[in-house]
């Protein structure tokens, strides 16, 4: 048996309890857990924004050790350092014959399965996003399972699953930001940090971070930020200021509201580009007229997952952070136990911080 957060249905609170765990069968890997982030789509599944079939063990981002391999593994091996990977393409439906892995129309599809039963009484239990990382341990597919590079610390590599992956993607794959350009990212929480250290990475001379709270100003400044913007009806005016009255060539919004996204578009310079990662409700409706998307000729754009293959992204994020490039450490704002993670969800909604870790 080992502990591990239950979310029993939606919009009910989260259940520290212990489950039975299976030895993995064939193509399945256990492994036993050294950290998982706390993510805005953890949250996204327990209100509803995001469906998941439940009863079910949430966390989609972590990292940990290979305890046992079932039948057919061969990349892994008991004792190696893995990171999760909570959206593993099938390699065979359109999206994937495209390229665009990030798109797989089966990326999900483990994520109905029955994983694990409650210790109490036997019940099913599904794992979340495929991986359900809020857990001591856990059994997943082996297409979930990465090999941590060389030279990453076990712990920090949890972030490379979601947030860093996420926002580094979103800078160099969907924005496709070049040396010399402006940046502006919009929500300061884990993926938001991770956007500005992938920002500056890239080259970008002016980096502006905007999120309602001014307390977070450091942060975002020890992650790249050249200049902070506490929000306000006049986030778009004042950022455009800090650009010569042009705004800046791309703006990145990581929070998943409609007025968030409509600002980030209107802080962008006329022929620039806006990229969407936040994730929001069926009822954020965001609206243009015909005659603003004509003049501006702006482009406004999704992006799932940092529009990444985590298998070619993750050596390239662990030779950023070899190379001191890129400082997973600065991410977390808070490394808490399993039970921490409902008052974790509770910072989350009220703005604070940046990345919570649960630490096993």
């Amino acid at each position: 048996m080992v502990r591990a957060a239950v979310l029993p249905a939606v919009g009910a609170p989260l259940e520290i309890t212990e489950i039975d765990l299976p030895d993995p069968g064939p193509s399945q890997v256990r492994i036993r857990l050294a950290a998982a982030g706390v993510c805005h789509s953890d949250l996204s599944l327990t209100n509803g924004t995001m469906r998941v079939p439940v009863p079910a063990v949430l966390g989609h981002e972590g990292a940990g050790t290979v305890v046992a391999v079932g039948e057919g593994v061969a990349h892994v091996s008991p004792g190696d350092a893995v990171v999760l990977n909570w959206a593993p393409s099938c390699g065979t439906c359109h999206a994937c014959t495209l390229g665009e892995v990030w798109l797989c129309a089966n990326a999900l599809n483990g994520a109905a399965d029955v994983y694990a039963h409650r210790a109490s009484d036997g019940s099913d239990l599904h794992p979340g996003l495929n991986v359900a990382a809020f857990a001591e341990e856990t059994v997943v597919s082996a297409a979930c399972v990465l090999p941590l590079p060389e030279g990453i610390p076990l712990t920090d590599a949890a972030l490379l699953g979601c947030a860093v992956l996420t926002g580094y993607g979103a800078v160099h794959h969907a924005a496709q930001v070049r040396e010399g350009e402006t940046v502006a990212v919009f929500g300061v929480g884990g993926v938001g940090l991770s956007t500005l250290q992938a920002a500056r990475i890239a080259g970008a001379t002016k980096i502006v971070a905007v999120d309602v709270s001014l307390e977070k100003e450091e942060l975002a400044r020890a992650a790249g930020a050249t200049d902070y913007v506490v929000a306000s009806e006049n986030t778009a005016r004042e950022i455009r200021a800090l650009t010569g009255k042009q705004g800046v060539d791309v703006a990145v919004e990581c929070v998943g509201r409609a007025v968030t996204i409509r600002t980030a578009w209107e802080s962008t310079r006329r022929g620039g580009r806006t990229t969407v990662v936040g994730i929001g409700g069926k009822d954020q409706q965001v609206t243009f007229n015909a005659l603003e998307l004509f003049h501006w000729g702006r482009t406004l754009s999704g992006c799932v997952y940092g529009n990444s293959d985590p298998a070619k992204d993750l050596p390239v994020l662990a030779e950023h952070v070899r190379a001191g490039r890129l400082d997973l450490g600065t991410l977390v704002t808070e490394r808490i136990a399993l039970d921490g993670i409902p008052a974790a969800f509770e910072n989350m909604v009220a703005g604070k911080g940046g990345r919570a870790l649960v630490v096993f």
